[in-house]
């Protein structure tokens, strides 16, 4: 009886229901941050995190550019890159160049918004979204999405959960790293040395979680 039961498929989750949402959200987040368990987007995680307000206007950033970059990238692979196919276009080959073209020119419009919008919010954000260009986890989000075949409300929850995983990791590291500037810590781990630690750290409570929810 119970190995009969055992034995029995598992229940699919209909896509786009808040089941599946949930998945995604936890994890997009936690048990697969794209951060953590994936080690996208380390520049700007050990660079920016020096401080609250400044990991705070980067994590925010990259949780606004992920989302819509994310979605936008999807309706372009699934809507226009997979229906030429069978005209004898390389989606699988051009997806790659699609998304980073794609990242490069939404980072530079918005930024050019903002910037005609409000010079405070500009100037407060203008050191963060250069960088976001080269962040590899936006890049990283947006394969992921595709290789979990994410399509519509989907691909948008995977690509806000994503970044809103990378925002955390960050806020995180820059409170230890606060916390730090109070502590005894020895002259050959100060600075990059301890910063790298934490880091593992970090990862190793993350990756603990990995495979408990997959997508």
């Amino acid at each position: 009886m119970i190995l009969a039961q055992l034995a029995q498929p598992a229940v699919e989750i209909e896509p786009g229901s808040a089941i599946s949402l949930l998945v995604i959200l936890i994890s997009a987040t936690f048990t697969e941050n794209i951060l953590l368990t994936r080690f996208l987007g380390m520049c700007p995680f050990l660079s920016v995190s020096r401080h609250l307000k400044s990991a705070f206007g980067m994590g925010l950033a990259v949780v606004f550019v992920t989302t819509c970059t994310c979605y936008l990238n999807s309706v372009l692979y699934w809507q226009v890159l997979q229906p030429l196919e069978q005209f004898g276009v390389p989606a699988e080959s051009l997806k790659l160049i699609l998304f980073i073209v794609v990242i490069a020119a939404f980072v530079q419009l918005m930024e050019m918004l903002i910037e005609r919008i409000s010079l405070t919010l500009y100037f407060s954000l203008g050191v963060f979204l250069p960088l976001i260009t080269v962040n590899c986890a936006i890049l990283g989000t947006s394969l992921f999405m595709i290789n979990k075949n994410f399509a519509g409300i989907e691909a948008l929850a995977y690509g806000f959960f994503g970044g809103l995983g990378w925002m955390i990791a960050i806020i995180l590291m820059a409170g230890i790293r606060q916390r730090l500037k109070r502590s005894r810590i020895p002259e050959a781990l100060d600075g990059p040395g301890i910063t790298l630690i934490i880091a593992g750290i970090m990862a190793m409570a993350f990756v603990i979680f990995q495979g408990m929810i997959k997508l």
